[in-house]
């Protein structure tokens, strides 16, 4: 007893330092699924994946061409491009095109998608108007009706210059499509040079028609693209609050006409962001009524300094945000806090994560281990819409708890219920740069350096053809446990190659009443994933169009539309129609719920809301068997048989 207490004194510090490390060890150790937990889970799920169709006459590259003061970093100037979009562009009633942006080539291809009936050959969206490949490159393909003439356009975003409006001359959907469908117009006449790498549409005033967010990169006017150029560019001023970056804009929808020659109107607002938000480094932006007025909030997801959400206070052809804030807890990091992060915000989307009939926030940030391990965000709403007046955000991170705070260089995040049990699955896109000479050490160095450097390119370090920055990631595949916490298991459904990926597109793009998805990839081929898992419940999907008087298809998506379904059991599932948020990616603007255990001949309360083209606001309630539904909305909701 006298040795063991001699050992005791001698120790004592040791061995409480070693019962702290143990106890800390134990804190930090991530729950885990057991082995029989993960294989039911994963049973749910089984993808098929085909490349999508490439253009075999353009010859390929692996980086950019950029300015010469860029040069030593230009593997980081060429890290974003790649894009896609899975939407119904050939009017035959199904979301199987894809219009997305090979980066190897620099073109926006539209094509059908794998697997489904070849109605015609892909192509390219070649710009006819002012274009110079040497300086200008596209970056996302977003389709929308953009005149209202109820077939579908293709909105083109770039470096180098504005976007360009490709709308669809088809004089009655299912004529099959080419490039000379499109006539190509302008969306500003100015010649400016942007660096646009986010866009959605939204109707943010209530005047009952969609307007264009646009989020900005680089600055305006900048010449990041021109191997010729002169001078010096500007790169980030702060590695967490910078607000140097392009202009964020939005442009309100003024008109259109049809027919033969469609043309479409839009008007910058100018005023409507303070510097500091229309200036931050935007990858990717969202907008979404989060407060259940039917004006949509935006979310901008920047890079390099703090995302913002912005509160809706505008009437028809005025329009007003207040900044929102997150409240800070006692044991709440600043950085966890929404609207004062210093992360890497790149991808947003939104979904009702906690079950409490709001819409939650997910977005990418970067979260690589033994790296810059930032965290993800999952906001999840308090259920204080109230608070909104007061300029308070009614969100609380909760991406830890729920696992899905870590994974790697984080990108696109899309939500969907992949296997219809109503419980929403969570997809992100991952990696930075793919190659053999890891450079993370150099960036851990520019990262720990004085801000007042950052801008200057000179200060950056060497990232070039070669040089690897998480370039061996996969994508993770979230699938909710019975525990609430979500698990990744791309590994175990065969979806965990290495892939460096920007955007995520979902879609039923069979009709046959499951999710399907497709990735966008830098530098690499870019794949579709067709569902043919084994469906654990029943499913309702809405086909939600308004009714526009002159319509030549009828194919005019509502966008901001509200869904609220009610299942037997109490469980409420909602969702709006999407205009395009996130960072390169476009879901279909069809809405589709997982039903779970329902009979296929249950009658399902569906609550409807949604404007009018003249900006009214209107409230149904129907009652639908699951399956597919095409809701025509108006002064009321017609289900078209």
């Amino acid at each position: 007893m006298r040795l063991f207490s001699r050992f005791l004194k001698r120790h004592i510090k040791r061995l409480v330092a070693i019962a702290i490390i143990i106890g800390l060890f134990g804190l930090t150790r991530l729950p885990a699924l057991s082995a029989t937990e993960r294989t039911i889970l994963a049973s749910h799920f089984n993808f098929t994946a085909s490349p999508l169709p490439e253009l075999a006459e353009y010859p390929r590259k692996y980086i950019r061409s950029v300015h010469p003061s860029l040069e030593r970093h230009s593997g980081w100037i060429s890290a974003v491009g790649a894009a896609v979009a899975l939407n119904d562009l050939d009017g035959d009633g199904l979301s199987n095109d894809s219009c997305y942006v090979d980066p190897r080539i620099d073109q926006a291809i539209i094509a059908p998608v794998p697997g489904t009936s070849q109605r015609y050959k892909p192509f390219e969206l070649a710009p006819r108007l002012t274009y110079d490949s040497s300086t200008m490159a596209p970056m996302g393909c977003l389709p929308g009706d953009l005149n209202e003439d109820g077939v579908m356009d293709v909105l083109v975003y770039y470096w180098g210059r504005t976007p360009i409006a490709f709308l669809n001359t088809q004089t009655r959907p299912g004529m099959g499509l080419q490039g000379e469908t499109y006539r190509q117009q302008e969306i500003v006449s100015t010649g400016e040079r942007w660096y646009t790498n986010a866009a959605t549409f939204a109707d943010l005033d209530g005047d009952g028609h969609q307007d264009l967010i646009i989020g900005n990169y680089f600055q305006d006017g900048a010449e990041i693209l021109n191997q010729k150029g002169t001078g010096v560019e500007a790169m980030q001023h702060s590695m967490t609050r910078a607000y140097n970056g392009g202009k964020n804009r939005i442009f309100r929808w003024v008109g259109a006409s049809l027919r033969e020659q469609p043309t479409v109107d839009f008007a910058e607002v100018e005023g409507v962001f303070d510097p500091i938000i229309a200036h931050g480094w935007t990858l990717g932006a969202g907008a979404a009524d989060l407060d259940g007025d039917m004006l949509p909030e935006l979310y901008f997801a920047n890079d390099f300094g703090p995302d913002h959400l912005l509160h809706n206070r505008s009437q028809p052809g005025q329009l007003a945000f207040v900044v929102l804030d997150g409240e800070k807890g006692l044991t709440t990091p600043n950085s966890k806090v929404l609207g004062r992060d210093g992360f890497k915000g790149m991808g947003v989307d939104f979904g009702d994560v906690n079950r409490d009939g709001l819409l939650d926030i997910y977005v990418s940030n970067i979260a690589a281990e033994y790296a810059l391990e930032e965290s993800h965000f999952m906001f999840t709403s308090t259920g204080d819409t109230d608070k909104m007046k007061q300029g308070i955000a009614p969100y609380v991170d909760r991406s830890e708890p729920l696992g899905l705070s870590r994974s790697g260089w984080g990108w696109e995040t899309k939500f969907g219920d992949f296997d219809n049990d109503g419980n929403l699955e969570a997809l992100q896109a991952t990696g930075f740069a793919k190659g053999e000479v890891n450079r993370w050490p150099e960036l851990h160095e520019l990262a720990m350096g004085n801000d007042q450097l950052l801008s200057r390119p000179n200060s950056w370090f060497r990232l070039q053809a070669g040089d690897d920055l998480s370039g061996h990631q996969h994508n993770p595949f979230f699938v909710q446990a019975g525990n609430g916490r979500y698990y990744d298991l791309a590994e175990d459904l065969g979806l965990d190659q290495p892939q460096v990926t920007r955007g995520i597109a979902t879609a039923d793009v069979d009709g046959d009443g499951d999710l399907d998805f497709a990735i966008a990839n830098q530098w690499e081929r870019s794949y579709f994933y067709r569902n043919q898992g084994e469906k654990v419940g029943e499913f309702l999907g809405l086909q939600l169009v308004r009714e526009i008087p002159g319509m030549i298809g009828g194919n005019s998506p509502a966008i901001g539309a509200a869904a609220t379904v009610y299942l037997p059991d109490g469980r409420e599932l909602v969702a709006q129609v999407d205009g395009g948020n996130g960072h390169s990616g476009v879901r279909s603007p069809e809405l589709h719920f997982g039903l779970g255990d329902v009979g296929e001949n249950t009658g399902i309360s569906v609550e409807l809301k949604w404007r009018d083209v003249g900006g009214d606001l209107h409230e149904e309630r129907l009652v639908l068997s699951p399956g597919w539904h095409k809701v025509v909305l108006g002064d009321s909701a017609e289900v078209m048989v």
